[in-house]
């Protein structure tokens, strides 16, 4: 059984980005998105920070929460051989309920792939009053879509100006 991290959010978040579950490099490093070839911290750091090298680990987590945006996994727990979100069975959810009990500011949910809303929906079907939109993969398994085509969506979601923004 492998288990994910706890959530980054504060009373300010608006935005929360949903991943699935970490994989093995993640799980590792205990940080969100570490695989280096996954292109999350590079698109956040594109649409958010100028496309600034991030410093450290906790300057990734500051610059989302900086900007609103918060960051869990729909699973709390799954068994998984390597990586892939197919691979996963035995799926536990991680207790939304509680999580925007604690942060009412979290209106709009961020699915980093269709395996992230597929195991929150399975739990909570949908949110009332959340706005909820699945967004391409940032994993490189997600390959069909381009690098520029996963940011310009990203940034569409994130609501922000082609130079990036505050959400």
């Amino acid at each position: 059984m492998i288990h994910s991290f706890p959530p980054c959010a504060d009373e300010h978040t608006r935005i929360l980005i949903v991943g699935s579950m970490p994989g093995g490099a993640s799980l590792k490093a205990g940080e969100y998105y570490a695989y280096k070839h996954n292109q999350f911290w590079r698109l956040m750091f594109d649409l958010l920070a100028g496309g600034r090298t991030p410093e450290s680990y906790r300057d990734k987590l500051n610059t989302l929460l900086i900007h609103h945006i918060g960051l869990w996994d729909a699973l709390e727990s799954c068994e998984r051989k390597g990586s892939l979100d197919g691979s996963i069975t035995r799926p536990h959810p991680n207790d939304f309920p509680s999580l925007f009990k604690r942060f009412p500011a979290i209106r709009t949910l961020l699915f980093n792939g269709q395996a992230a809303r597929t195991h929150f929906k399975r739990a909570f079907g949908e949110p009332a009053g959340k706005n909820c939109i699945t967004l391409p993969s940032t994993s490189p398994a997600h390959a069909s879509r381009s690098y520029e085509e996963k940011k310009a969506l990203w940034r569409a979601a994130l609501k922000l100006p082609g130079t990036g923004a505050r959400p």
